[in-house]
C-alpha cells in the first residue's frame, strides 16, 4: 500500500511493497476544464462537493496500481484516485474500511466521500484531503490510538468484514466465521498457501503450511478472543501524520480479528518500544504473545512471495518451519 501526501495516499496502489520511498507531488499542470458529462469526479467535485470551480489539479506520483490527484477547489481540496482497468468494487471496499475506521472517532483516516465508475471504464474513489505534516506520527501516541480503535471497533457477527477487499492486489476472503484459528487458517494462511502452489507450483511450502494450520491451535490455549476492526496492512508506507503531528493512516484492507494479527507488517512499519508500551496500555498484552508474533508475519511473507517472487519465500518457509518444530506436528 502507499501513502497520502496530503491525503497523498501511499494509496495511490494498495500494493503492500516493502519500505517504499515517500512520495510527494509532481510538477504542478495546468487543469483542462472537460464537460461534466464526460468527467464524472469533476461532476461531483462541482455538485455535491460544493466546489463553483476546479482550480488546479495536482498529480500524486509513487503508485503502482492506482492514479491519485489532488483536486484544488474553491470549497477546499480533494484527494481522488482512479484505476482505468479496475471496476468499483475495489474501491468500494476501500472505503467501506475507511468509513468503518472513522466511525470508531479514534485514530485520524481520510474520510470517503464517494465511489463511481468512470465514463469509459475503471473507477475512482474521492476522499477527504489531509495535508500531511514533515514527519511521520508520534510512534507513542500512534501506539495509543490504534489500540483505541481495536477497542472501540467491535463485530457481532464475528471474524470477517460485510465485503472482500484486497491486500496489495491480492484478493483477501472476508467470509465471516465465529471461530478465529478457523478463520485464520483458511482465509488468511491457506488461501495464501494455495496461491503459491497454483502459481508457482509450491507443494512443499503448501504441504508444511497445511500441516501448521492443522497443529496452530496450542498457539491460542488460556486466551480469549474477540473481533477487533483491523486495518489489515499496516506497513510505514501506510502511516503518518497531518499537519498537526495527530497519526494518520491509509489504505487499508480491514477485516474484525484478532488485535495482534495487525502487527503482522510490523517487519516495514517501523514500531518501536514506545509503540508498543502505549498500545499494550490500552489493550493489555496476552499470555502467548511471542509465540504467536511470527504466525501473523507469515501471512503477509506469504503474500510478499505470492506478489512479488522467491525473494520472500525462504522467511515464510522458515516460519512454518520453526512452528512446526516447536509444536512437534
Amino acid at each position: 500500500m502507499v501513502a497520502h501526501v496530503g491525503l497523498i495516499s501511499l494509496s495511490v496502489s494498495l500494493l503492500s511493497m516493502p519500505c517504499l520511498p515517500r512520495i510527494g507531488f509532481t510538477k504542478r499542470r495546468p487543469f483542462p476544464m472537460a464537460a461534466l458529462t464526460d468527467d464524472p469526479v469533476q461532476e461531483w467535485i462541482l455538485t455535491e462537493g460544493k466546489a463553483t470551480r476546479i482550480t488546479g489539479i495536482r498529480p500524486v506520483g509513487g503508485g503502482c496500481i492506482n492514479l491519485a490527484n489532488r483536486y484544488d477547489t474553491d470549497a477546499g481540496s480533494f484527494f481522488v484516485k482512479t484505476n482505468r482497468s479496475i471496476g468499483p468494487p475495489m474501491f468500494e471496499a476501500e472505503a467501506i474500511g475507511l468509513d468503518a475506521m472513522y466511525e470508531t472517532r479514534t485514530i485520524r483516516v481520510p474520510k470517503p466521500f464517494k465511489v463511481g465508475p468512470l465514463r469509459n471504464g475503471g473507477s475512482y474513489i474521492i476522499m477527504e484531503y489531509i495535508e500531511f505534516g514533515s514527519s511521520r506520527s508520534n510512534q507513542s501516541v500512534l501506539g495509543r490510538k490504534l489500540a483505541e480503535m481495536h477497542k472501540a471497533g467491535k463485530s457481532d457477527k464475528g471474524f470477517g468484514f460485510p465485503v472482500n477487499n484486497t491486500v496489495g492486489s491480492t484478493p483477501q476472503i472476508n467470509t465471516w466465521c465465529s471461530d478465529w484459528i478457523q478463520f485464520y487458517g483458511e482465509h488468511r494462511l491457506g488461501y495464501q498457501l494455495k496461491l503459491a502452489q497454483d502459481q508457482y507450483g509450491d507443494s512443499t511450502i503448501y504441504q508444511r503450511g497445511q500441516r501448521l494450520i492443522k497443529n496452530m491451535a496450542p498457539l491460542f490455549e488460556d486466551i480469549v478472543i474477540e473481533p477487533c476492526l483491523l486495518h489489515g496492512d499496516l506497513w510505514s508506507g501506510n502511516i503518518t501524520s497531518d499537519k498537526n503531528g495527530e497519526p494518520v493512516i491509509l489504505d487499508p484492507a480491514c477485516y474484525y480479528g484478532h488485535n495482534e494479527a495487525e502487527f503482522g507488517m510490523s517487519w516495514c512499519a517501523g514500531f518501536g518500544g514506545s509503540f508498543y508500551t502505549s498500545y499494550f496500555e490500552v489493550m493489555p498484552k496476552r499470555p502467548g504473545f511471542e509465540k504467536r508474533r511470527d504466525l501473523y508475519l507469515l501471512y503477509h511473507y506469504l503474500n510478499h512471495y505470492n506478489l512479488f517472487g522467491s525473494g520472500y519465500r525462504s522467511s515464510a518457509i522458515s516460519i512454518i518451519d520453526d512452528y512446526l518444530r516447536m509444536l512437534n506436528a
